[in-house]
């Protein structure tokens, strides 16, 4: 839907400088996410980690000429053939354009919040009523201050029902997304634990939740969530409470005769003196509360709706999240069938480019027909092939009969086939080798049994890295920090074991300052892979300078010996003011110069050109100990004065830096010049910091169950007896995956199904065993070794050792997948 620049200046009051009455129909906060930039109004969002203002130079070269500006900006006179619009606050335009856009369209909406569950009743409304209705919904997760806006511009007039998520994380927010969203239907999901560090109590934050409702027709809830109906109840809310209970016989929908079988569960609904039976393929408690928050949905929308049966058969679990795999031959698989529509194909898209990076690998899209649309299908695939031709896919294959129709738009390579079934009778998995490959598909084509093809292990012992949580932590770290804090996050170790290309790429997409890894090999790898930003080394060896030199790798110097041999091999390169990071030794006495080292060390650099001092670090020995802080004073006092030192003798300003994780938590008043982010990047705090978010989770499956009888020994040795009838399960991870020999015997717990069960007996090379008696469990079932609900620090406390060593510990079989918010 096009609007005019002219237009735009006065739904915001804003004035615009520059020539020509440009048109747009697309918004973007994101110079690297432009699909099509010459119809692009780009807001320079200012955030507490960012300023989208010094990104305005990069969207201009992309083809973008419409900006939304708070301040002026270097340069900006040169962008002769731009517009901008001045106003006070760039996010507050944003939301404001998307309220007046939204205010357009008369079609209800449905507004849904809540501490969990909101995206999975989002996609599970969309299933249920898809057949019914033509429905825009919120890409993914987007439901904050910015994700909500971008959500409502893409409501048109092709669609009669619009599903929005709204997310907060503190007092004030809900107000703002209110006036975007206006929500005719409001389902308020639950109250839980969920960023509470913000608010008072749950209570308030309920309370705060709840102005999304200000003045909606109905509002969804469970009746039997006590902390949400004392909210509602509390307020004067004039919509009409649409509830769910299993208590309450009162409740609009009442929910009996709970049925769970081996992988499904059945019940009766009663509303409006009618009586029907559901079945839903799930066993779980959640799924069945976000089911009824459905039921109840479409209650208000059309209570008929309820009389016929809703697919509730058909539903599905939600991938909640992009997976990234490694594949045979090379091969990198991007499987992504959370939604199947243009916002996300663009989305997707996007963070296909990033993997890209400038590695040079080709990239593939499989990509299935867009199903319920509500678009004609000329104009549909023209705008797909316009995103593929946009984002420079060199190779699409696509399936199903509307594609297939619409193959001549596309015109890059590729392969068109009416099935699924019909592309794996020609596949090959070699002609994807050494490919970026982005699979995405409407559930109805089952494109897993592409994935299958495609995939490198079968391992069932998995760790899940959370790349969203990744910025998250970073992006939190970064809010403690002035503006021109510098930031190097540490990727050595394979990124604590999370896998460092993958956390690389993300990192160097969210524009972190620099990378740190241990050694020159990890440094090689991350180049080959396309990581441009600057990478420092921080155990460079003897043997490795050339590599050094090679792929543009900072080194830490720590000795005269290794100084000296890499002044030498630089002049033998004939290089001239290679960056080297100086490492200063205040009382760790691990590597570094010793402060009386120091005028020595200036005088050598000073006669030389071939090396440039670009920072001066030393780090902290107990920045996370209390007791230790007069330790940690006295270092940075050393420090202060050695790096002054090399500073006034190199006669230019050489970076300064000493805070590690702990450190940035503890004396953000030390940051200096940049601070290194290690531990904390991946959700670990050792002060306490509540707020991060877990990164890595380990899991495995339960290969088999079989009862032992109480006196009987478990495993290699008989270390572990037991002491009654027993269920114990075999699960296929052992020392040779990374798990502690020393965590067997009953010294630690893994969660089965939300329970915790015992390790039993010694843990074998490729296998261990656990105590799964009086858990409802099942072969097949998934085992939590670490996790969002069980920490790392549980495992490390166990043995005696640090979260570091659990996480660096899964070996190379474990199969990481990445999974992107």
């Amino acid at each position: 839907m096009e609007y005019t620049i002219s237009a735009a200046a006065r739904i915001l009051g804003a004035n615009a400088v520059g020539a020509g009455d440009y048109a747009f129909s697309e918004l973007s906060v994101d110079s690297r996410r432009l699909s099509f930039p010459d119809s692009t109004l780009f807001f320079a969002i200012e955030t507490g980690t960012n300023d989208g203002h010094k990104y305005v130079n990069d969207a201009y070269r992309m083809g973008v000429r419409c900006f939304v500006v708070s301040h002026d900006i270097p340069g900006m006179e040169r962008l002769s053939d731009a517009v901008f619009l001045r106003v006070p606050d760039t996010l507050s335009a944003l939301q404001r354009l998307a309220a007046y856009h939204r205010d357009r369209f008369r079609f209800p909406v449905v507004g849904i919040t809540g501490s969990n569950g909101k995206s999975v009743v989002k996609e599970f409304l969309y299933h249920l009523l898809c057949g019914k209705y033509n429905i825009i919904r919120s890409p993914k997760s987007y439901n904050s201050q910015i994700g909500v806006p971008l959500s409502v511009w893409n409501m048109d007039a092709s669609y009669n029902l619009a599903v929005f998520e709204a997310g907060i994380s503190m007092p004030g927010e809900m107000e703002r997304l209110e006036r975007i969203v206006r929500p005719d239907i409001g389902v308020l999901t639950n109250i839980g634990a969920a960023h509470q560090e913000n608010f008072l109590s749950m209570k308030e934050k309920a309370l705060e939740k709840l102005k999304l409702f200000r003045d909606s027709s109905f509002i969804v809830y469970c009746a039997d969530d006590k902390v949400a109906d004392e909210a509602v109840r509390s307020v004067a809310l004039t919509a009409r409470k649409v509830t769910w209970s299993m208590e309450n016989h009162d409740a609009t929908v009442f929910v009996s005769g709970i049925t769970k079988k081996e992988f499904s569960t059945s019940f009766i609904i009663k509303y409006d003196g009618r009586e029907g039976r559901c079945e839903i393929p799930f066993t779980d408690d959640a799924s069945l509360a976000d089911v009824l928050h459905c039921i109840c949905t479409a209650y208000c929308l059309d209570p008929s709706l309820l009389d016929g049966m809703l697919p509730f058969s058909t539903l599905e679990p939600v991938a909640m999240r992009l997976e990234v795999k490694q594949g045979r031959n090379g091969t990198l698989i991007i499987n992504d069938t959370y939604n199947s529509d243009i916002n996300s194909l663009a989305i997707a898209l996007d963070f296909l480019s990033g993997r890209k990076g400038g590695s040079g690998c080709k990239t593939t899209l499989i990509l299935s027909d867009i199903l319920q649309s509500g678009c004609p299908s000329d104009i549909l695939y023209r705008q797909v092939a316009g995103i593929v031709e946009a984002k420079s896919v060199d190779n699409i294959i696509g399936v199903g009969p509307e594609l297939s129709s619409h193959s001549d738009f596309f015109g890059i390579g590729k392969a068109f086939y009416r099935s699924t079934e019909e592309l794996l009778a020609d596949f090959r998995a070699s002609d994807f080798s050494g490919r970026l490959v982005l699979i995405k598909g409407s559930r109805s084509f089952h494109f897993e049994r592409i994935t299958e093809r495609l995939e490198q292990k079968a391992h069932e012992t998995v760790m899940e890295v959370s790349l969203g949580a990744i910025v998250h932590n970073f992006n939190r770290y970064k809010s403690r920090l002035r503006p021109d804090t510098k930031m190097i996050c540490m990727v050595k170790a394979s990124a604590y074991g999370a896998g460092a290309v993958e956390v690389s790429r993300t990192l160097q997409e969210h524009r972190c300052d620099a990378l740190a890894v241990a050694v020159a090999d990890e440094g090689v790898e991350l180049r080959n892979e396309g990581i441009s930003i600057p990478i420092m080394v921080m155990n460079p060896e003897m043997n490795c300078l050339n590599l050094l030199y090679d792929h543009a790798l900072e080194p830490e110097i720590y000795s005269f010996r290794l100084l000296d041999a890499f002044i030498r091999e630089g002049k033998s390169r004939g290089a001239v003011s290679f960056p080297i990071h100086i490492k200063i030794d205040t009382g760790m006495h691990r590597l570094g110069f010793a402060p009386e080292d120091v005028p020595a060390l200036c005088a050598l650099l000073k006669g030389q050109e071939t090396v440039k001092v670009k920072s001066v670090f030393s780090h902290l020995a107990g920045s996370d100990t209390p007791s230790l802080d007069d330790f940690t004073m006295l270092q940075i006092s050393r420090f202060k004065e050695a790096a002054e030192t090399i500073e006034r003798s190199a006669g230019c300003r050489v970076l300064k830096h000493i805070l590690n994780s702990a450190g940035i938590e503890r004396f953000p008043e030390y940051q200096m010049d940049m601070v290194r982010l290690g531990i904390g990047l991946y959700g670990i705090s050792m002060c306490g910091d509540t707020g991060l978010r877990n990164v890595s989770t380990l899991k495995t499956t339960i290969l088999q169950i079989r009862d032992v009888r109480a006196g009987d020994s478990i495993g290699y040795g008989r270390k572990t007896f037991v002491d009654r009838d027993s269920r114990i399960a075999v699960i296929p991870i052992g020392y040779a995956d990374g798990l502690d020999r020393h965590l067997g015997n009953r010294a630690a717990r893994v969660s089965v199904n939300g329970r915790l069960a015992q390790i039993v007996g010694n843990i074998c090379m490729d296998a261990c065993m656990i105590d799964v008696t009086g858990i409802n469990a099942e072969e097949g079932d998934t085992v939590v070794i670490f996790g969002d609900d069980l920490p790392v620090s549980r495992l490390s406390e166990a043995i005696g050792t640090i979260p570091y060593e659990i996480l660096t510990s899964p070996s190379q079989r474990v199969q990481r997948i990445y999974l992107n918010d």
